[in-house]
């Protein structure tokens, strides 16, 4: 008794036995998204989660700390508890740190707690469970009462009516709301977050409207499923490289140039204009396919191009100062009248010094004589040959000529009729070599005008013409590497515009690469490779669907070919079945004895005037109703007990067997197949029943 070891000293106040030990609940940071007047709390992704966590941990909360989520989109103030967007104008959401959530009455989603409340009850729920007392009320802020029956039995009533001018207590009445602690109880979708490692950026333009898609989602919404199926890809197809941080993802960032225009003040003029009638039609067409009318004006032309090029260019500075590790590249798409602007605005970006000095690389080794030759050809050509001499001594170039004003000419003694041959040469291929750094595919002076006459009436490409608004196209900070244009009329536009070919040689000056994407049932979406090969046909490159099924157009056209051909295969089995029943031979029903049916038959032949035709193709044949036909009083009785089957009966016989064959149901009998026919009144009925 000595020996017994000394009893284990009690548990702890905050820890009672295994079955009722408390644990602290771990917080989860959650924003309110609102939409459509419909309120929802959303979770942040795990990673985005413990950075706030951890900030919230610092201490520091009497600064306004901002903690970077959403893969750098979001700032989140921890103070005010605010989640702000950094790339464009959204609505402020407010932030929580979420430990209670109650299930929401009209969706079924869980609501959290304000965080006041939340660590009220969290009190609570540990004094319950470390003194094992169960079966308290706490009152929340809106005065509604919440019990905790148990850990697992956790109720929200609300109450029935508001309280009274008298402060009468609500009651538990009303339909109870679960209760619950955690967010791993809720059931909630929590991503684990985005990678850090960006590789590339692409900025996305949107076309006519505010509205984006078929569901009329915005600019904002359309490019996070554009980033949301971008990382979907990765984590599909790339997870290992992505876990050894071997890539990184592509950040999608919107370009929104319709509220800029629309504020302008143009939608009271456009008001002031509209028919009442049709309104909401009316109100639709000003909102969205103005804007193709718009951009063809000079004037809203200009605000739309500075728009887009200044956003792009403040989104570019924007990132790379969020990013400044970033080494990626940077690429633009636009979405039908978007992927027009960006074509437009690179078609007219000029090129770095590197480029032009390589273009020009084979004028500057020429040598002066050489130069003095194209002059003397130029001045041929313009039948001004005894002014070479001239030009020789003043050691004039075709640079040197291009840059001459009449004055110059006029102090080197040219007179006023050459002059002007000459002032109208030079002024006819600037206007051509400024066109010719615009138009797509524009060939170069020499190509369009090789003899140096400025006549190209002949030349292939004599009409492309890009035939752009009138305005200042803007520069971009920037060298795009792809240009991508879904669902894109930038073929059709130039087509209008005059450009009937682009030269197969032509590039965008600051952009590498251009792919066409689109639908083929999207009505505005046109090709443009045959513009460049009018000679080849080109059958466009299907794109793979992200999620590994074909296109929905694919599959229904698919099955609908199926199913036509399986119901012709069905129909045609089923008529050929029929057809080979009616042509079979007749086969007797009954054989009888000759010499009975030989008597049977005379005995019916002087017993009755007529003999009756049994046609077994409906209740009263086929030669018509029973109304139609003379009724002599006389009656076939049944086919098979009276002796040889008839041609008529023959036939109804067979109808019969493919009627139980393929159909599956019951012989006629014997009283739908008469029919009061009698065979002298129509023996044409009867041949064409044997038939």
């Amino acid at each position: 008794m000595a020996a017994r070891e000394p009893p284990p000293p009690p548990p702890a106040p905050a820890e009672p036995d295994a079955a009722g030990r408390y644990e602290a609940v771990a917080p989860h940071w959650f924003y309110r998204k609102v939409t459509d007047t419909r309120e929802r709390w959303v979770p942040f992704s795990a990673q985005d989660s413990e950075r706030l966590e951890e900030a919230h941990g610092s201490g520091r909360d009497d600064e306004d700390l901002v903690v970077p989520t959403s893969g750098g989109r979001y700032d989140v103030h921890l103070k005010k508890r605010q989640r702000v967007a950094v790339y464009w104008d959204e609505e402020v959401s407010e932030v929580r740190r979420c430990t209670w959530f109650y299930k929401g009455d009209k969706d079924n989603k869980y609501i959290p707690y304000s965080e006041t409340f939340s660590e009220e009850l969290e009190e609570a729920y540990m004094v319950a469970v470390t003194l094992d007392e169960w079966k308290k009320k706490l009152e929340s802020p809106s005065r509604e009462i919440i019990i905790l029956h148990n850990p697992k039995l956790m109720v929200h009533y609300h109450p029935a009516a508001a309280s009274d001018d008298w402060g009468s207590t609500p009651t538990e009445q009303g339909r109870p709301r679960t209760v619950k602690r955690g967010v791993e109880n809720i059931a909630a979708e929590i991503p684990n977050g985005e990678p850090l490692q960006i590789d590339h950026l692409v900025f996305v333009v949107h076309g006519i409207g505010p509205a984006c898609d078929i569901r009329f989602r915005s600019i904002v919404q359309c490019v996070n499923d554009f980033r949301n199926v971008s990382l979907g890809m990765l984590q599909a197809h790339f997870r290992r490289a992505q876990e050894q941080q071997q890539i990184g993802r592509v950040e999608f960032l919107p370009v929104n140039w319709h509220s800029s225009l629309h504020s302008t003040g143009v939608d009271v003029d456009l008001e002031r204009i509209t028919l009442p009638s049709i309104n909401r039609l009316r109100h639709f067409i000003n909102d969205t396919i103005l804007d193709v009318f718009f951009y063809n004006s000079s004037t809203y032309c200009q605000t739309i191009v500075d728009t887009v090029a200044s956003e792009m260019n403040r989104l570019y500075q924007l990132f790379l100062q969020r990013n400044p590790l970033f080494t990626g590249g940077v690429s633009i798409a636009g979405h039908s009248l978007g992927s027009l602007i960006l074509f437009d605005l690179l078609t007219n970006q000029k090129a770095g010094p590197e480029e032009d000095a390589r273009s020009r690389g084979g004028s500057r080794t020429t040598p002066s004589s050489g130069g003095a030759e194209g002059v003397k050809e130029i001045l041929q050509k313009l039948e001004l040959s005894e002014y070479c001499d001239v030009f020789e001594k003043e050691r004039m170039d075709p640079q040197a000529l291009f840059l001459c004003t009449e004055r110059n000419l006029k102090e080197m003694g040219i007179p006023l009729g050459p002059r002007m041959k000459i002032l109208h040469y030079i002024s006819s291929r600037t206007e051509m070599q400024d066109q010719s750094r615009a138009v797509p595919g524009a060939a170069s002076p020499s190509q369009r005008d090789p003899d140096g006459t400025g006549d190209s009436r002949d030349c292939q490409y004599r009409d492309v013409g890009l035939g752009q608004v009138s305005a200042n196209y803007p520069q971009l900070n920037y060298k795009p590497t792809i240009f991508f244009a879904f669902g894109s009329p930038i073929g059709m536009f130039l087509t209008v515009r005059g450009v009937k070919r682009i030269d197969p040689n032509y590039s965008l000056p600051t952009c590498k690469g251009f792919f066409n994407i689109f639908h083929p049932f999207d009505p505005v979406a046109y090709r443009i490779e045959p513009m460049i090969v009018p000679d080849l046909e080109f059958e466009p490159m299907l794109l793979p669907h992200h999620k590994g099924r074909k296109r929905m157009h694919l599959e229904l056209k698919e099955g609908l070919t199926r199913m036509s051909v399986d119901l012709k295969n069905n129909l045609l089995g089923s008529l050929r079945v029929a057809w080979q029943s009616f042509t079979r031979a007749p086969l007797p029903a009954v054989e009888a004895p000759a010499a009975d049916a030989e008597a049977e038959s005379d005995a019916g032949a002087e017993k009755q005037p007529g003999a009756s035709l049994l046609l077994g193709v409906g209740r009263h044949g086929s030669a018509g109703s029973e109304g139609d036909l003379p009724d002599t009083g006389h009656h076939a009785g049944p086919a098979l007990a009276r002796g040889p089957v008839t041609p008529s009966a023959a036939l109804g016989i067979r109808f019969t067997r493919v009627l139980t064959r393929k159909v599956r149901v019951s012989p006629l009998p014997s009283s739908l197949l008469r029919c009061r026919v009698p065979y002298a009144a129509s023996p044409a009925l009867a041949a064409a029943a044997w038939r």
